[in-house]
């Protein structure tokens, strides 16, 4: 029988790879013809041609994003959540032979099911998912809980906020019928669409590897949001409430990285002509180094701190938040002055914007008047005259160190940096090294952001070896993941191992840390610089991007047989990974997790 098999998940990466490959498999078991179009991010898409079309008996859609059908009207179509094929491959394929009926246009099939109708006793959940990256963490948390919601058949719909904006976005009639809403973000999301409904906050790590647990305690703690809509609300009280100054400073540097991608990207550009062409005045080098360091660059501080304070203090706080930042940049204290100013503007303008009490009369004049101009007023003059030159100082003797080490520090440095990626894969202390090299970009340090993303790359790719090496020891569904994960690693998404992690972090924790420290190591010491804080082994297509590319690669590649074959001979046993068992039930950070940018962890 002739099939064509459609797969797609809303990343477009690991659970598009691993649910094609297996009903491709499960497909040539029954002896079928298969055809098979991945919309995904890890090869270009191609759709089936019309011939094949033609041919086709059969047309399984395993999908979790919107797939157009209208190509296959009057074919026999079988459509589900792509969730559904992970578990048995097989038994999936069976049903849609038996199932599958003529597609009609009058039938749309082509866009998310909607929030399905809720059993008797069920309650209806919505939730957030946002990382600072806006890719891998933000997806593979949705589906995550997605699949855990189907696995309690509770109805759930999830919106991600990734790098592209908010996807799947939740409708006013969906929130108000919720009866928990969880906000599994590690930055911070406008909640004031929620105010009035009982309110879960929780990390995407928690909710991608505990995302059963997370529903269970959504539901037993979740507290009600407080507030006036269209105004700030109030978190929650409670662990679901926790917010703190890591995840303000997320925020910030989850919206400057686009500014820090495209300014370090268009000075590469400038140096294709030649590293000095830009000194030209009136060339397209010239103008590259304008856009790129004269503008980009010089708003990435004013980013970071404007949005560490809208993080605090919601819309108020952005103007002195920005204006903070601006004085950072021209006193010399950087992305270090920028936080200090970020956090004194956010404070600052939440403490007006709460004790300062007006007239009815007046209270409108609070956002628009009176919190902009005495908290940019207050951040202004504790620039100057405090923080301005004491954070400069420190971060020029930063900067001065950093250029000038010798190469026990060079070697120390890189290996630091690179086992702090690959500790946690996109946990808080990944974050905090990813963050540095970012903030040092801006100073034009990119010794520091070679090695971070060189070692974030490699525990996905080692994971990926390892399966080679070793088959053996991995099961079928840990060798796809594998291969799965070697893809998300050349595109420096850390993530991409967190299955294997999650199953054996006693062993593959250490390698992992090992095999980074080694990459970074190599990386610092042979002076490598990176203009671009993500991208992974594509940025090299980008001329001058990197300075050193053979040894670049050479760090990556020596870091990922590290990790491949330590793990290799390691690893005992063979056991399934988690979720990857018959019942859609149990936890899956693996497969039902795709993950999809950039940076690393992400």
């Amino acid at each position: 029988m002739n099939v064509i098999l459609i797969t797609a998940c809303p990343s477009g990466v690991a659970t598009t790879f691993l649910a094609a490959r297996g009903l491709e498999r499960a497909a040539a078991q029954r002896g079928w013809k298969t055809s098979v179009e991945m919309h995904g991010q890890l090869a270009p898409l191609v759709p089936v041609d019309a011939a094949t079309i033609e041919a086709a008996q059969l047309v399984v859609v395993a999908a979790s994003a919107p797939v157009d059908l209208a190509r296959f009207a009057g074919k026999r179509v079988y459509q589900a959540p792509i969730s559904d094929a992970l578990p048995d491959p097989r038994a999936f394929l069976t049903r849609a032979e038996a199932e599958a009926r003529p597609w009609s246009p009058t039938v749309p099939a082509n866009s998310t099911p909607p929030i399905p109708a809720a059993t008797a006793g069920s309650p209806r959940i919505v939730a957030v998912t946002a990382c600072p990256t806006g890719v891998a963490h933000t997806f593979m948390a949705a589906e995550a809980l997605l699949q855990a919601g189907r696995g309690l058949g509770y109805p759930l719909r999830v919106e991600t906020q990734g790098s592209v904006g908010a996807q799947d976005a939740l409708t006013a009639e969906e929130i108000r019928a919720a009866d928990v809403v969880i906000l599994a973000c590690d930055i911070e999301v406008d909640p004031s669409r929620f105010v009035g409904k009982r309110v879960w906050r929780t990390s995407t790590g928690a909710a991608l590897k505990k995302s059963t647990q997370t529903i269970h305690e959504a539901l037993e703690k979740a507290t009600v949001l407080e507030g006036a809509k269209g105004e700030q609300a109030a978190a929650p009280a409670g662990k679901s409430g926790q917010r703190g100054p890591y995840r303000h400073l997320l925020t910030g540097v989850s919206f400057m990285l686009p500014m820090v991608v495209a300014g370090g990207l268009l000075i590469a550009l400038s140096f294709v002509f030649g590293i000095d062409a830009f000194k030209e005045k009136g060339t397209l080098a010239a103008a590259l180094m304008d856009i790129g360091g004269g503008a980009a660059f010089k708003l990435m501080v004013p980013l970071l701190s404007g949005y560490i304070a809208y993080s605090i203090a919601d819309r108020p706080g952005i103007a002195p938040g920005m204006v903070g930042g601006y004085l950072a940049s021209t006193l010399g204290a950087g992305f270090l002055g920028g936080i200090a100013a970020g956090f004194i503007a956010g404070y600052g303008a939440q403490a007006l914007s709460r004790y300062v009490k007006l007239p009815a009369s007046m209270e409108a004049l609070k956002p628009i008047l009176i919190i902009p101009l005495v908290a940019s007023l207050v951040t202004g003059l504790v620039m100057i005259y405090v923080i301005g030159a004491p954070v400069a100082a420190l971060l020029g003797s930063v900067t001065t160190f950093l250029k000038t080490m010798n190469t026990g520090n060079a070697l120390f440095l890189g290996a630091l940096l690179g086992a702090m990626m690959c500790f946690d894969l996109g946990g808080p202390i990944n974050k905090a090294a990813y963050a540095f090299g970012v903030g040092l970009i801006s100073e034009n340090t990119y010794g520091p952001m070679a090695a971070i993303m060189a070692a974030g790359m490699v525990p996905p790719i080692g994971m990926g070896l390892a399966s080679l090496l070793a088959r053996n020891k991995f099961s079928k569904p840990e060798r796809d993941a594998g291969k799965a994960a070697m893809a998300l690693g050349l595109c420096f998404i850390s993530e991409g191992a967190i299955p294997f992690m999650a199953k054996d972090p006693l062993r593959v924790i250490p390698v992992s840390m090992l095999g980074g420290a080694i990459t970074g190591a190599m990386s610092m010491f042979f002076g490598v610089q990176l203009m671009a804080p993500h991208g992974g082994l594509f940025v090299l297509l980008i001329p001058h991007a990197v300075n050193h590319v053979l040894i670049y690669l050479l760090s990556i590649i020596a870091g990922s047989l590290v990790i491949g074959v330590g793990y290799a001979l390691v690893k005992t046993g063979k056991a399934e990974l988690p979720g990857a068992a018959a019942t859609p039930t149990k936890e899956s950070s693996a497969i039902a997790g795709g993950g999809g940018a950039a940076v690393g962890s992400n």
